[in-house]
């Protein structure tokens, strides 16, 4: 099954980031905005179907922490998270999970 999809954990609070806003772009073009649920996943996948190409996820990180009641400085250290990377198989899924807080940030290819 082929797909994109994304999973936002909120390691300063060790929960799922609901509430947070994404962006999808393809080659610089905007596909998709969505926001995260409960689960920290969006509801429907990000694409059902791929193309090859070179995508981008933004992720509001410092508007997600700021709606937490975390403060921050002005400019905050992160403020979007910007995740740029390839699709070169589009039968495969690709799961693309964002681990962060207000300092930092790690992401890998998931399954």
């Amino acid at each position: 099954m082929s797909g994109l999809t994304t999973h936002v954990l909120d390691l300063a609070h060790g929960r799922p980031a609901a509430g947070m806003t994404l962006r999808l772009y393809r080659d610089g073009q905007q596909l998709r905005t969505a926001t995260t649920n409960a689960d920290g996943r969006c509801d429907a996948p990000l694409l059902a179907e791929l193309g090859v190409g070179k995508y981008r996820l933004e992720f509001e990180v410092a508007a997600y922490f700021r709606a937490q009641g975390v403060d921050l400085a002005e400019p905050a250290f992160l403020d979007v998270v910007r995740l740029d990377f390839g699709i070169s198989d589009v039968t495969a899924h690709h799961h693309v999970p964002l681990l962060v807080s207000p300092y930092g940030y790690s992401t890998y290819r998931g399954s």
